[in-house]
């Protein structure tokens, strides 16, 4: 697994040496001041979770947040160097005695905080355009994700390198060594951490044209699993401006043999040499504001997919049957029908309405072969087009999920009504 991390490392550092066919990012820098950029982000959110199965106790939460995220340009040179900051500052609304789903820190006593904040800084420099930072960051990488569907962010902490040296080609290289779920105070140095010890990510993503787009992505995470990534693209244009697209992504996992994952709720957990494949294949057809999907997705192996508890980003599911549930019980199969509308269309700017139905079977829970489950999803999210509140947004998400009873007794979602609204209110400083 090294060697590949380190093949990684070697193409970048033979680019950034090779002068680009194109204009360089460092040699276009105004400087650390110029470039700047700041934004501070004001978020209401709320998540209920009414549970329908058992004794299972409902979830509430209810915060204001306001994240921070400050950026320094780079300086001028042949090497440029630059610093950042990313935080945030959060206080419960109501008592939320029933607070969870990631959204509030909860302390020893099972309590939700009043009020909390965390966050860090970083470092960088680029070369070229080679790019090196150092520090906390918020990660969008799919073997790596932080998760940004709760109140604030998930934040990891240590290097990463970007390089665009090639035109249409993005490398990636990195390692982190702690990792800050969006509903912990502490972090991996502390025991109530989310386990991470070291993780070492490495990647390529290449645009062969407007059409076809393709890449991979690799993570080692010590102790806990190995897995990769790929994803190819395909937009076909079609007569009167619609379009025909295509997309194919899996994962590949393998855990290590001492690993504590979540994968005994979604299937065999004491198989020796746990490993799972999961692939999905969808087509969208796009008319003007009308979008249809079709999707398939599959599991494979003696267990089911598995992230979060793994120390590799509580978001780490690029895959399109992926709403309140992910669909990632082993062996499971399912499809998905989805349906969205941009009504600007209709003279309302800035709506966007998406449902969606994924249903899905032949689940292996160890005391039933074939369990299923099924989630029916809606969104609607507005956002301001213009004056005083421009680009502020409102969403509305409700997930209604019910699942067989062998698959709820395995501790997965269970039936669930589920509500989230989010109201995102962005400042920009400079």
């Amino acid at each position: 697994m090294l060697k590949a991390t380190k093949l990684t490392l070697a193409v970048l550092i033979n680019a950034a040496i090779i002068s680009p066919t194109f204009a360089s990012e460092q040699s276009e820098a105004k400087g650390f001041v110029e470039d700047a950029e700041g934004s501070v982000l004001f978020r209401n959110g709320y998540v209920n979770r009414d549970k329908k199965h058992g004794n299972t106790n409902d979830t509430s939460s209810w915060a204001q947040s306001a994240i921070v995220n400050i950026d320094s340009g780079f300086t001028q040179g042949v090497v440029g160097f630059g610093v950042g900051v990313v935080g945030d500052g959060s206080f419960k609304i109501g008592k939320n005695k029933h607070a969870g789903n990631q959204m509030i820190p909860i302390d020893d006593q099972g309590d939700a905080y009043d009020h909390w904040a965390r966050g860090g800084a970083n470092v960088k420099a680029r070369f070229s355009n080679t790019t090196v930072r150092y520090g906390t960051q918020v990660l969008d990488l799919p073997v790596l994700a932080s998760n940004t569907g709760r109140m604030v962010p998930e934040y990891f902490e240590g290097t990463l390198i970007t390089s665009h040296e090639i035109k249409d080609l993005e490398l990636v290289a990195g390692k982190f060594t702690k990792d800050q779920m969006s509903d912990q105070i502490s972090t991996d140095a502390d025991a109530n951490g989310n386990g991470l010890d070291r993780a070492i990510i490495w990647g390529a993503k290449y645009k062969f044209d407007d059409q076809l787009s393709a890449s991979y992505y690799g993570l080692d995470s010590k102790n806990a699993l190995e897995r990769h990534y790929i994803n190819a693209n395909y937009k076909l244009p079609l007569a009167n401006k619609s379009s025909l697209t295509f997309d194919f992504s899996g994962y590949h996992t393998e855990w290590d043999k001492d690993a504590t994952t979540y994968s005994s709720s979604i299937g065999n957990a004491d198989v020796e040499g746990r490993k799972n494949n999961i692939w999905a294949l969808s087509g969208t057809y796009n008319q003007g504001p009308h979008s249809v999907m079709l999707a398939y997705q599959q599991n494979t192996g003696n267990t089911g997919y598995d992230y979060g508890q793994n120390a590799d980003g509580f978001q780490s599911i690029y895959l399109p049957n992926s709403y309140m549930s992910d669909f990632i019980g082993n062996r499971e199969k399912s499809a998905q029908l989805q349906y969205n509308l941009d009504a600007s269309a209709y003279g309302v700017p800035g709506l966007n309405w998406t449902s969606a139905y994924v249903y899905g079977w032949n689940i292996h829970t160890g005391a039933e072969t074939n369990a299923k489950e099924r989630e029916f999803f809606n969104q609607v999210k507005y956002t301001m087009q213009s004056g005083f509140a421009k680009d502020a947004s409102l969403r509305v998400r409700y997930s209604h999920y019910r699942a067989s009873d062998a698959y709820q007794s395995n501790a997965y979602i269970g039936d669930t009504n589920e509500w989230r609204l989010f109201l995102d209110i962005p400042v920009k400083f400079f």
